[in-house]
């Protein structure tokens, strides 16, 4: 196999100054806030179209292009606010909490670059509460861009001011999803909100904001150094750039590694992470996070391109958050979903009955499945419980809820259909009398 590599651009910095890439002298020393004095010269206009140019695309998950959720914003409404979603609560994703711990700066710079091209003064994150050095480091790192003049007021002698306030999540996994973290920042209950009308026009205090994860936000000095179009010619088709992916699991290697969109499944897994531990078969894998859908272990699916277009159609996944979950062969797969199911249920915000009483019934059932209990009824029972949050099962691109957290349990239930029906009909052939778990 042709030796496989990263594609360092946001994790650079970390790599090359690992004793201080968190620090102000550190991050300085190695380029930090160059980029923000070149953007405070340059239209805004010029910025955004070169964000636009670039392809970037969320890191958070949805893979929205990054300047077309910012042109969204309604021309000559002000004030508006930039609100960073640092909320990292999918399972198995750990890639913002090491950009947030291990180069607090550079998100600094792509916050101040992103709220000046969209012409706002104070931004916000939402930082995971369970992020106690992160939150130490971020919250020095804006205290010390503040004293050398690169936050607060008339940054580089542009006109330009910008707060930054971090704010400390609670541990809600719902928080994540971009209206909820908002009801959570105004001091309300952290449950997704109806739309229309969408965060652009009306949201951080009925004000229009945008709202961009933490991986997003460290890529945008790299557009303003590069320049759009370079930077477009990483990737493959729309998925442009580098993308950061938390392998875990049964690979030799876990961790974070920064690839070039387009590598494969089978580059990332084999190449970067060593294969699997002690040199077993690969069962099966979860390629975006909890949320997302399984792939088998098979060839051709870990022959297909890290793109984020590409694995839908074909495979009804999606690359998610980036975290890609890895099972070997002495896995058993009805436990890992009831084990999801599990978390999805408990995270469950209860604002929609679908998911408040379907993720409730797809736990329990599982569980009984997963711990030999199993009825012949029961996968049909999960079937027709997954069709009521998602009509036709098409999880979780369909939904009867206000957000993807019910669609998420779903997911499981798809995935043990698809591949592995025979397992799941065998441990539903033994009748129980035994009670399940309220």
């Amino acid at each position: 196999m042709t030796e496989v590599v990263e594609t360092r651009i946001i994790t650079q910095r970390l790599h090359d100054r690992p004793d201080d890439s968190w620090t102000i002298e550190g991050a300085v020393a190695s380029g930090a806030y160059e980029m923000l004095r070149k953007a405070l010269t340059m239209d805004r206009a010029d910025i955004q179209e070169a964000v636009k140019l670039s392809g970037l695309r969320g890191r958070g998950g949805a893979g929205f292009p990054t300047a077309t959720k910012w042109s969204f914003l309604p021309a000559g409404s002000y004030p508006r606010y930039l609100v960073v979603n640092g909320d990292e609560g999918e399972p198995s994703t750990f890639k913002d909490r090491m950009l947030v711990e291990r180069d607090p700066h550079q998100i600094v710079e792509g916050i101040a670059i992103a709220a000046y091209t969209i012409e706002c003064n104070q931004a916000f994150i939402y930082l995971r509460g369970e992020f106690a050095l992160g939150y130490e480091r971020l919250t020095q790192a804006i205290r010390d861009a503040n004293a050398r003049g690169f936050l607060g007021t008339n940054i580089f002698g542009s006109g330009f001011d910008l707060e930054i306030v971090v704010h400390r999540g609670a541990g809600a996994y719902i928080c994540g999803e971009e209206t909820a973290l908002l009801e959570s920042l105004e001091g309300e209950r952290g449950m997704p909100r109806i739309r229309p009308p969408f965060p652009a026009v009306e949201g951080l205090y009925a004000k229009p904001t945008v709202v961009n994860n933490i991986e997003t936000l460290s890529t945008v000095p790299h557009i303003v150094r590069m320049g759009g179009e370079e930077y477009a010619k990483l990737g493959v088709d729309r998925s442009t750039g580098t993308r950061l992916f938390a392998v875990s699991g049964h690979v030799k290697k876990p961790g974070n590694y920064e690839v070039e969109l387009g590598m494969t499944f089978r580059d990332l897994l084999f190449g970067l992470c060593g294969g699997i531990r002690d040199d077993r078969g690969i069962k099966f894998f979860i390629p975006g996070g909890a949320s997302s859908q399984w792939m088998p272990g098979t060839d051709e699916a870990l022959d297909t391109p890290l793109d984020m277009d590409a694995v839908g159609p074909k495979w009804g996944v999606m690359l998610g958050s980036g975290a890609v979950m890895v099972y070997d062969e002495t896995v058993d797969p009805t436990l890992v979903g009831w084990r999801l199911a599990k978390f999805f249920a408990h995270e469950s915000c209860g604002k929609c009955t679908p998911c408040r009483e379907g993720t409730g019934w797809i736990e329990k059932v599982l569980y009984r499945i997963s711990h030999g209990l199993g009825r012949p009824q029961d996968l049909d029972m999960l079937l027709d419980v997954g069709d009521s949050i998602c009509p036709g099962l098409n999880a979780p691109f369909s939904q009867t809820t206000i957000c993807p957290l019910g669609p998420s349990a779903v997911s499981a239930i798809v995935s043990l259909n698809r591949y592995f029906r025979d397992e799941v009909i065998a441990k539903c052939g033994v009748s129980a009398s035994v009670g399940v778990p309220a």
